[in-house]
């Protein structure tokens, strides 16, 4: 299947009809345990849920085709898969660089969670490669970078931050949740390992919760499976198949997401209301080169600085209708959000704060005509209060 084009991939890989039935679509196997054929006699290797589902499988060799990986797990949540890979590679006194425009869940599970059990994080701006290796330790064993970022859509270059991990003797992950494997494939350009909240545009209808981990090769996948395994936060068979039938769509939901996006990136610019348009689309986007030279499109995020400063930034997400006050993101269905309060209230007053202008879109596959009216509608209501 890895000869197959991306949007081939996504529909065929792991999706073979039932052998039994015919069953164009695999069955869901809404089982907690498997019967054996005598004391270990396992049928497929299937023994009990938390180790391993047909559906889940599926799923899993689904996610692999896509990042190019050697193999995958799914979870339960994407921070689930987060803290799995992370247990599983890491030890007391191990030390992780991170990019200090990231997820604020991955900041808390280290630096709250990780950082108690002896994991030391120092976070850099991973557009300087002079800072990674500033920061780089005896003990540095991960370099973990997102691009684009969440929310301020930071772009850093793979390959080039691949290179300094390596020399370091570390590995490095990249959260991939924001381009999805539609427009970009980190394994291809040097990286060890991808995650991704399944949740967002994987599964693509606001409907189902997951995380994954694709690894590029071997070294790690007993020692996150065990994590696996034996902690159990596992994708539910229902979940799994959920994913699986939101993956078959993705080639072309990112296509119109990146699309309506990128409108509006350029409707925003021309209007004195934001002062500032994050979208890595357009060309006075400072990772604009890079975005194109790795990417194979732009996405469907932006964030937008409101000119009149944090009151009209809360204002307008709350003042348009299309665009649905939410968390979350990758769904068809057009979001909006205030970082500051919203996803990223847990790191105000620290590095990753996010400024307190700013809005997130996550922008749906509706006609853009309508989405930009939704816009200009709720600038208008916020002047007019």
């Amino acid at each position: 299947m890895t000869d197959r084009a991306f949007a081939t991939r996504a529909i065929h890989a792991g999706q073979a009809p039932d052998p039994v039935t015919g069953a164009i679509i695999p069955p869901i196997y809404q089982s907690s345990t498997h019967v054996q054929d005598g004391i270990g006699g396992f049928r497929g290797g299937y023994e009990y849920n938390r180790a391993g589902n047909p559906t889940r499988s599926s799923l899993e060799a689904q996610l692999a085709a896509l990042e190019g990986g050697a193999s995958a797990l799914s979870f339960a949540s994407g921070l689930a898969a987060e803290d799995a890979l992370l247990r599983g590679i890491l030890r007391p006194g191990d030390h992780v660089i991170l990019g200090n425009d990231v997820y604020g869940g991955t900041h808390r599970l280290l630096t709250q969670v990780l950082a108690p059990w002896g994991v030391e994080t120092t976070m850099v701006d991973l557009q300087d490669l002079d800072a990674i290796r500033a920061a780089r330790r005896p003990r540095t064993k991960v370099v973990w970078l997102e691009t684009p970022s969440n929310p301020l859509l930071t772009i850093v270059d793979i390959a080039a931050v691949a290179e300094v991990a390596h020399a370091a003797g570390a590995v490095l992950v990249v959260d991939n949740t924001f381009a999805s494997p539609a427009l970009q494939q980190p394994l291809s350009l040097g990286a060890d390992i991808v995650v991704h909240s399944t949740t967002k545009y994987l599964g693509g209808h606001s409907d189902v919760l997951g995380g994954a981990v694709v690894l590029g090769d071997d070294r790690f996948a007993e020692a996150v499976k065990f994590q696996q395994f034996a902690v159990g936060a596992v994708s539910a068979p229902l979940d799994a198949w959920l994913t699986t039938r939101g993956i078959k769509t993705l080639a072309v939901r990112v296509r119109q997401h990146s699309e309506n996006a990128q409108a509006i990136a350029e409707w925003a610019v021309q209007r004195p209301e934001f002062e500032t348009v994050f979208y890595p689309g357009l060309a006075s986007h400072p990772g604009h080169e890079i975005a194109a030279r790795q990417m194979n499109g732009f996405g469907g995020m932006l964030s937008l600085g409101l000119t009149a400063g944090p009151s009209a930034a809360r204002a307008f997400a709350e003042a348009t209708t299309l665009f649905q006050l939410a968390d979350s993101l990758g769904g068809v269905k057009s979001l909006i959000g205030y970082p500051p309060e919203m996803t990223h209230a847990s790191v105000r007053g620290t590095a990753l704060a996010v400024p307190e202008n700013a809005v997130r879109l996550s922008v749906g596959i509706e006609d853009v005509s309508d989405l930009i009216a939704d816009l200009e509608e709720g600038l208008a209501r916020i002047a007019a209060s």
